[in-house]
């Protein structure tokens, strides 16, 4: 077990089925009892009919969205807390505002386990350059290395110098921050005439990491590996050493679905990222993350067994506005559910002679021209504007997970 982090890593894939179909099923329960929010959106599901994936497929969505407006009737969390088994120690804020709660929990945020595949050990100094203000990242990796037995430098943002300095005299062997800025404090190192060359490890995230930084840190003799997670759910997946993609953490049950909807998408389309938690102190249940992903197939080589993801690839919201209307993937999604004999569906706005323009494609085995009248009339029911229809192809349409495709040039 000296290569994994626990034995959850190299379950079978059919145990951790069975036994996260069971922690939904258990935290559906908890939630209901326990938090009166999830007690009002869950008032139709019975825990004990959750027995498998497709029950899990059926419980409604929440989107980050709904905590804005959860929160507004309710503060400080909207009823989606149990604070009854834990002591709160922690009041985070994200843009909406939405306010985020921490527990005094080792790891609350499961992010030791991403640490541990990034080669962090327990006595190991690292510097911490996630912030500590107002947003959670700082201290949810603060909790994970801690939890390991590292000792933690509180960097936080900014300082470059200092940060360089600390490189310089403390001597860290590991860095947590985005990539952008660990190279800022190794160009400000090496401009200073500082010795970085104790930093060979690094967990990154928070940001897009580019090719050109992969390679910047590759030259140096650097591993560096990136993680996705969200300020509601924590962890959600990370990099091993010699793989390509992200392994889900073991703390959550991840789909990916049809944006605009629950619809779980077909093995390797992209969708939105639908993550329900093992937290019992903040529960998640079905959250949409708005974030776009695809799982990959076959498993890692690194013998953990997890399903892996693509990583980001984008936003699910692609809300836009034609001839002063708005459109919602939603509206595209229920489009779709009134014609058994269409599939994927994307709506491309664009301009012509300066005027919104809009195409729906539509991908069918049995095209028709009754089909495509009836189409063309339900464009109008449920989107509320004219638009051509044009039926293509099964599997003609990009896997990118878009549903709503505005190309006019603002």
């Amino acid at each position: 077990m000296t290569d994994f982090f626990d034995a959850l890593e190299t379950r079978s894939p059919r145990q951790r089925e069975a036994e996260q179909v069971a922690e939904v099923a258990a935290q559906v329960a908890h939630a209901k009892a326990n938090c009166p929010a999830w007690a009002h959106i869950l008032a139709t599901v019975n825990p004990a009919d959750i027995t498998d994936v497709g029950a899990i497929a059926k419980l409604p969505v929440t989107r980050k969205s709904a905590l804005i407006e959860l929160q507004k009737s309710s503060m400080p969390f909207g009823g989606m807390v149990d604070g009854s088994k834990a002591h709160m120690n922690y009041v985070f804020t994200s843009p909406g505002p939405i306010y985020e709660p921490g527990f005094d929990v080792p790891d609350a945020w499961r992010f030791a386990r991403a640490l541990h595949a990034g080669g962090l050990r327990k006595g190991d100094l690292v510097q911490n350059c996630f912030s500590y203000h107002f947003t959670p990242a700082g201290s949810m990796f603060d909790s994970a290395a801690k939890a390991m037995g590292c000792t933690v430098i509180a960097a936080g943002v900014g300082n470059t110098e200092m940060q360089a300095q600390s490189f310089h005299n403390l001597k860290p062997s590991a860095y947590i921050g985005t990539p952008s800025f660990l190279k800022i404090i190794l160009e400000k190192a090496d401009e200073l005439g500082l010795d970085s060359s104790s930093v060979k490890r690094a967990v990154v995230g928070g940001e897009p990491f580019l090719p050109p930084l992969q390679a910047f840190f590759k030259a140096r003799g650097m591993q560096v590996l990136q993680g996705y997670a969200t300020a509601d759910l924590g962890n959600v997946a990370y990099e091993v050493p010699g793989s390509e993609g992200m392994l889900l953490d073991e703390g959550i049950y991840l789909e990916i679905v049809r944006p605009g909807t629950g619809d779980p998408v077909a093995p390797g389309e992209v969708g939105e990222i639908v993550v329900t938690t093992f937290n019992p102190h903040y529960p998640l249940i079905r959250f949409a993350t708005g974030d776009m992903s695809a799982f990959m197939d076959g498993q890692s080589p690194c013998g953990r067994t997890s399903q892996r993801i693509k990583g980001w690839m984008g936003r699910a919201d692609q809300s836009t506005k034609v001839r002063g209307m708005f459109v919602r993937p939603e509206q595209v999604a229920e489009l779709a559910n009134k014609h058994d004999e269409i599939g994927k569906i994307r709506l491309t706005v664009d301009q012509v002679d300066g005027k919104d323009s809009m195409l729906v494609a539509c991908e069918t085995d049995v095209p028709s021209d009754a089909l495509l009248a009836a189409v063309t009339d339900n464009v109008r029911n449920v989107i509320h504007l004219r638009g051509d229809v044009q039926l293509v192809a099964s599997g003609s349409l990009a896997n990118d997970g878009k549903v709503i495709d505005d190309q006019r040039q603002f």
